[in-house]
């Protein structure tokens, strides 16, 4: 087997893997995928949501978006050894969102306790609020695996 790197930016790398079978390559991308530490939404309280878009849409979107943080700051919360899995300061943080229209809530807007945790796309638009509506959410967020 034989790697080549073609290229390496601040979110992606691309390689060459050559004499590998189809089989190998697959379970070795998946293996990376499942390895990498992910800052993520684990859990959305909404305060105050009264746009369009119901709860759960506003709340899967937040879970999808892509938190950069300092992993040497944070354990996996399932092997945290200071809360067992139950959720600490070590292993996770709290976001907040408070809007009111007219605006659109972007990704940008979240603000975490930990100034190191951001997102990775800060203009990635989360709902669209008109006059009179208001966003206010509470959010937790964990490290855990890319699975």
């Amino acid at each position: 087997m034989k790697v080549e790197l073609l290229d390496k930016g601040e979110f992606r790398s691309s390689y060459i893997i050559r004499d590998i079978d189809a089989n190998l390559a697959n379970t070795l991308r998946r293996t990376i995928m499942e390895e990498v530490p992910v800052m993520a939404v684990e859990t959305v309280t909404f305060l105050k949501n009264n746009s369009a878009l119901y709860d759960e849409i506003v709340a899967h979107r937040l879970g999808l978006l892509p938190l950069k943080t300092d992993l040497e700051g944070y354990n996996i919360k399932e092997e945290c050894s200071k809360c067992k899995g139950k959720g600490c300061a070590s292993c996770q943080t709290e976001l907040t969102i408070k809007a009111v229209g007219p605006v659109t809530v972007y990704a940008r807007d979240i603000k975490s306790k930990d100034p190191k945790i951001v997102p990775v796309h800060p203009d990635m638009p989360i709902v669209k609020l008109l006059k009179g509506q208001k966003l206010e959410v509470d959010m937790i967020a964990s490290l855990g695996k890319g699975n």
